[in-house]
């Protein structure tokens, strides 16, 4: 396993892309709402980050047809935006989004509810969210990658719900997916180390059933196997001498 340490130049690079992710991420927010499609919401996110000057990390990505991933309900994520899939009142609607600026990458993933959403569904958006933050507490130096999985699928399951087994988070830098793989969940061995430098891109995947996965017939779009809920949530993180800095928020 061979991970990047970051120079000052690459973390500061590295800002500058998560400050403009986080400002995609926060429009399209306000875009999301019932009779719109997913398509729409690709072509607005695109829009958006080539205005700032940033390539879509994702599009074209080991063949991925667009700029956003639009998860909705049972979706998972790698959601292929269509001009006929209309979002619809009630549902939840996540968006995995990433910007590549001067040639470094921060990915991001948020879950938004369309209008009125069912209680469980809030709660689902929420745990998610939260389970992100609860594994950051151990993104210091000294942990273990695996203290930060653990972290998140004792939240979850605490909670009620599963985390996704068949997906991981990662580092990222000048490439989109680097080493290490951050699983959100418990894992036998304590994994790499955690050093000052390190970029990654933590990301829980969380199910309102069980925690099994299935790919659809695109290859890309993945949906919970049982047809319940689904919510993500990620951040580019750097790991400091101290508490981790959040990049992309």
């Amino acid at each position: 396993m061979s991970v990047t340490i970051k120079s000052g130049r690459e973390i500061e690079l590295m800002k500058e892309a998560g400050r403009i992710l986080a400002i995609v991420h926060e429009e399209l927010g306000k875009i999301i709402k019932p009779g719109i499609t997913t398509l729409d919401i690709d072509r607005k996110g695109e829009e958006i980050i080539r205005s700032y000057g940033c390539i879509p990390s994702f599009l074209n990505y080991s063949g991925y047809p667009a700029s956003i991933c639009v998860s909705v309900n049972d979706g998972v994520v790698h959601g292929i935006p269509r001009d006929d899939y209309y979002i619809e009142e009630g549902d939840i609607v996540s968006l995995d989004a990433g910007v590549l600026y001067k040639g470094y990458h921060s990915d991001a993933a948020r879950t938004w509810a369309v209008g009125e959403i069912s209680d469980n569904a809030k709660r689902l958006i929420e745990v998610t969210k939260q389970s992100f933050f609860e594994g950051i507490k151990y993104a210091k130096p000294g942990y273990h990658i695996n203290d930060i999985g653990s972290a998140i699928q004792k939240f979850v399951e605490d909670h009620g719900y599963s985390v996704v087994r068949q997906l991981t988070g990662h580092g990222i830098g000048s490439a989109l997916h680097e080493d290490p793989q951050i699983p959100n969940f418990h894992q036998r061995r304590r994994g790499k180390k955690l050093e000052p430098g390190m970029t990654l891109a933590i990301e829980p995947m969380v199910n309102e059933g069980h925690y099994d996965v299935c790919w659809l017939d695109d290859d890309w779009t993945v949906v919970t196997a049982d047809g319940s809920l689904s919510a993500h949530y990620e951040n580019t993180i750097l790991i400091t001498e101290d508490e981790p800095i959040i990049l992309s928020i």
